[in-house]
């Protein structure tokens, strides 16, 4: 049974799990529909279908596991669902995070203005570079499933069962979770670099409209501004992501530690929510498309 607080909390990360599905599957929705009118599919709109499928996957995997963890502790140590859990999440996570660092590349390489000629070879081959970015994922999961894998197939070769694996062996599942993190982290850290090339972008291009006496608020400040604001609005909530997925992980299926995942779990689900909104106001197709589903509503 659920206290106030827990229960407070476990209403908030379902409304915002249920928010999260309702906004990436929108914009899969929207950007499939325009595929097939216009009968190709462009860059952008596949980042967007990769990045919204893969955190609408996610948000049901975050969702199913609480809930398990929460009112059904004993099926959740009792079979192998931690290791299919743990699989499927190693994939949507870094999927979501692949295709996100995408989005902020080609955001970079469109709107960024240098002369240097490693940008502009860039610019030049953009589809290509995110293509190979993208193709670089399932390599990624390569490198990850046997980390996982081993803990479990050790386990039972020793004959020790997952409820032993869980209490005798948290803090060393707990460092091998980090560790599958690290590959997620340098793909942001690539996300973070790309942001600070655009403020750089942003900053130099400010300066010259100074210099030339002319207004602030043209076409290209605002493309760098909304840029920005996705760019930033993904690093702080990936950031919190981070930190309640160490939290959750840390505090196990522990009974004693229901509110403390609870908590962790709250705070993972902003990030699949709130990004995906923060997409739809700033893309002016997506927001189109919602406003004309908000009208339809209200008749």
């Amino acid at each position: 049974m659920l206290s106030i607080v827990e229960g407070f909390l476990f209403f908030v990360a379902v409304s915002e799990s249920v928010l999260g599905v309702l906004g990436n599957g929108f914009i899969g929705l929207v950007n499939c529909i325009d595929c097939v009118k216009n009968k190709k599919i462009s860059t952008l709109s596949l980042i967007l279908i990769g990045l919204a499928s893969s955190r609408f996957c996610l948000i049901w995997i975050l969702i199913t596991d609480a809930f398990v963890r929460v009112f059904s502790p004993d099926i959740y140590l009792s079979g192998d669902l931690i290791q299919y859990i743990a699989y499927l999440w190693i994939i949507m996570n870094q999927s979501s995070v692949w295709f996100a660092t995408s989005l902020s590349i080609f955001y970079f390489l469109k709107i960024a203005n240098f002369s240097h000629c490693i940008f502009l070879w860039l610019k030049g081959h953009i589809t290509k570079i995110l293509l190979l970015l993208m193709g670089c994922l399932p390599i990624s999961w390569l490198f990850t499933f046997p980390g996982i894998t081993m803990p479990f197939i050790n386990n039972i070769m020793k004959n020790r069962s997952i409820i032993w694996f869980i209490t005798t062996q948290e803090s060393e599942y707990f460092i091998t979770q980090l560790l599958f993190s690290i590959g997620t982290l340098l793909v942001f850290i690539l996300c973070l670099i790309t942001c600070f090339l655009l403020l750089t972008s942003l900053w130099r291009h400010n300066r010259r409209m100074q210099l030339n006496a002319t207004g602030f608020r043209d076409p290209s400040t605002e493309a760098h501004v909304k840029a920005m604001k996705i760019l930033m609005s993904f690093i702080i909530l990936f950031i919190l992501y981070f930190v309640g997925t160490a939290i959750e992980i840390s505090v196990g299926a522990v009974p004693e530690n229901k509110l403390l995942f609870i908590f962790g779990m709250t705070t993972t689900a902003l990030y699949p929510c709130g990004h995906s909104f923060i997409l739809i106001h700033g893309n002016s197709k997506l927001k189109q498309a919602s406003l004309r589903v908000l009208k339809l509503l209200k008749c």
